[in-house]
């Protein structure tokens, strides 16, 4: 069965997120009890899968879902500031007009995701966004994308920029774009054998249309 549902994950695949995340997280250190992130550090995170990443921080776990609420409440202040990824609006246009149905899973929220693609221009390609905070638990949100939808697994294809949407997908018995305009290194995602791995947000229709 050909996809004709592709997911997005949101930050670092369509909205340029990374330095304003950051910048964000460096205010929040002494808070939440962790080191700070020079641009070496940010170099040899990119290398670290989602789990590595927590490990390397020192955050509790129970910290985390109060850590990435207040990042969303705090990110919501730059939201104007932000830009798409450069090419993504075009690719993303081309993929509606070929009968995609596109829609955003993230940890972001719904408001912050909605208002990056009302100043956009971006709001009328997507046909749902679902938000959930979650570090590992990506897995959860898409099946429950799946059922609410009334898809199959094959009728689906995630594109996401961090390890943990390789293995959520994974998981989920769908199949992955990893791109490597995001977070994660290119050598961090080819280590997680994505289906595709591409570098230009133009190489998504490239890639839909030769499945």
């Amino acid at each position: 069965m050909t996809p004709k549902v592709i997911i997005f994950d949101f930050d670092g695949t369509i909205a340029d997120t990374v330095d304003a995340l950051v910048s964000i997280a460096n205010r929040l250190a002494v808070d939440f009890g962790y080191r700070q992130i020079s641009p070496e550090q940010l170099a040899l995170l990119k290398n670290f899968t989602s789990r590595e990443i927590i490990k390397y921080s020192g955050v509790s776990l129970f910290k985390i879902p109060f850590l990435v609420k207040k990042v969303k409440g705090e990110l919501k202040n730059k939201i104007p500031e932000l830009k798409p990824i450069p090419g993504i609006k075009e690719a993303l246009m081309k993929l509606q007009n070929q009968g995609y149905k596109l829609g955003i899973i993230t940890s972001n929220s719904k408001d912050n995701v909605t208002q990056f693609l009302t100043i956009n221009d971006l709001n009328h390609l997507f046909d749902f966004i679902y938000s959930g905070i979650t570090i590992f638990g990506k897995t959860t949100i898409i099946n429950n994308v799946l059922r609410q939808n009334q898809l199959q697994p094959q009728e689906v294809v995630y594109v996401g920029d961090e390890t943990r949407d390789i293995e959520a997908s994974r998981k989920a018995n769908i199949q992955v774009i990893a791109v490597t305009w995001g977070f994660n290194s290119a050598e961090a995602l080819a280590k997680q054998n994505p289906d595709y791995l591409i570098h230009r947000p133009s190489e998504l229709l490239e890639v839909m249309n030769g499945r």
